[in-house]
């Protein structure tokens, strides 16, 4: 199959759960022999416009863009667009809605079959002002119309699509990041001044949805002994609000920001963590915890649906979304209960080993694609069941 892939910003990944998603996926559709170009934005690349780079087997190319928040995305959405349309793909593969809102374009002007993947609803996310979210918003229904497949990571985004739309997805979930060695000494560590297993880290973008506010905010007044807080993530267009965090957590020396983390140092402040908490209001189904989970941290969230639908049933502790209260005696409990939490990091574990694996992503993804190829006719509900579109 030859695959043109539009919304990412580039490889290789850099941040962005989009951009880990497409590291892990392309290449071993390359490795199967299929042919996978993804178009990408100069300004992550840091190419020339239309050169192309190789990553791992899938073809980069890079286009123009413009530095301004949520132009650039979709500028360089509408330029792969019409790019993928002079050459001839079996599948154009449009990651989050944004993007989608050029399937039409595709749809038209191709033979080949759409695809889009929702991660979340991004018209949701405080980061996009009024006019970027209304645009936001009008990809994902053109997503609706367009598309001839709609993967989900996340079963509440598979009843969102069906109740809201009475459209038919397939549920795909993400995978944890394949971590590599990191430094047995925790020598990063210890010059952040942390005790291995004895801090608490939120690890993500730092974001009002995601609400690091409420967990810095329980912490403080809970001021567990011998306990820290690490706040690790990219600001992500939030400047201001990281900048109210940051004062707020000035006068703490147990509060530490780590900012974006990478690599052989992420690897070691993950695993060095003793708990792992992700308090947002707004998720898809979040990768920071599905590495967590993977690598045996015990994890406390909020109780939105991709959260229950990833540690309810023994696998971690969830608390009232939004609720400072429920958050700081969750938090408490957790810190002072070792042996329960660590058994649901144990069952968490054995969960994400068994359900959450790139192979098996990857070859449900090239599955919706043959059943598209090969039913030109219908609209596909999922791998193995199909309806006559309406």
């Amino acid at each position: 199959m030859k695959i043109a892939v539009i919304g990412a910003k580039g490889l290789p990944p850099k941040q962005g759960g989009i951009e880990h998603y497409c590291a892990e996926m392309y290449p071993r559709m390359t490795a199967q022999g299929h042919t996978v170009d993804l178009f990408a934005r100069c300004s992550y690349t840091q190419s020339s416009w239309l050169v192309h780079d190789n990553f791992q087997g899938v073809r980069v190319i890079s286009l123009p863009g413009l530095p301004m928040k949520g132009v650039d995305a979709f500028l360089t959405s509408a330029l792969s667009a019409i790019a993928a349309a002079g050459k001839k793909y079996d599948i154009i593969h449009f990651h989050a809605l944004g993007p989608s809102l050029f399937t039409g374009l595709a749809k038209i002007t191709t033979t080949a079959k759409v695809v889009v993947t929702c991660q979340g609803l991004d018209w949701q996310r405080a980061k996009w002002g009024s006019f970027s979210t209304r645009l936001i918003h009008m990809g994902e229904k053109t997503a609706v119309r367009f598309a001839d497949g709609i993967i989900v990571v996340s079963d509440a985004l598979k009843s969102y699509f069906l109740q809201t739309y009475g459209r038919e997805t397939v549920y795909i979930p993400n995978a944890p990041a394949r971590y590599g060695e990191s430094d047995p000494n925790f020598t990063y560590g210890k010059q952040l001044g942390l005790d291995w297993g004895r801090y608490i880290l939120f690890l993500g973008r730092i974001v009002p949805e995601k609400r690091p506010d409420l967990l810095i905010e329980a912490f403080s007044s809970l001021k567990p002994k011998g306990w820290k807080l690490v706040v690790a993530g990219g600001v992500s267009d939030t400047k201001s609000f990281t900048a109210r965090l940051l004062e707020k957590i000035a006068s703490n020396p147990n509060i530490i920001f780590a900012g974006e983390l990478r690599g052989v140092r992420l690897w070691e402040i993950v695993r060095g963590a003793g708990l792992f908490v992700l308090p947002s209001d707004l998720e898809g189904l979040p990768l920071a915890m599905l590495e967590a989970m993977h690598e045996g941290i015990p994890v406390l969230a909020s109780n939105i649906p991709p959260h229950q639908q990833l540690i309810s049933g023994g696998r971690g502790m969830l608390f009232e979304a939004g609720n400072l209260h429920s958050c700081t005696r969750s938090l408490d409990w957790a810190i002072h209960h070792p042996t329960q939490i660590a058994a649901m990091a144990e069952n968490a574990q054995r969960h994400v080993q068994l359900h959450y694996g790139w192979d098996r992503i990857t070859s449900e993804t090239l599955k919706l694609y043959t059943t598209l190829l090969n039913s030109p006719e219908l609209v596909v509900n999922s791998p193995e069941s199909m309806v006559k579109s309406q």
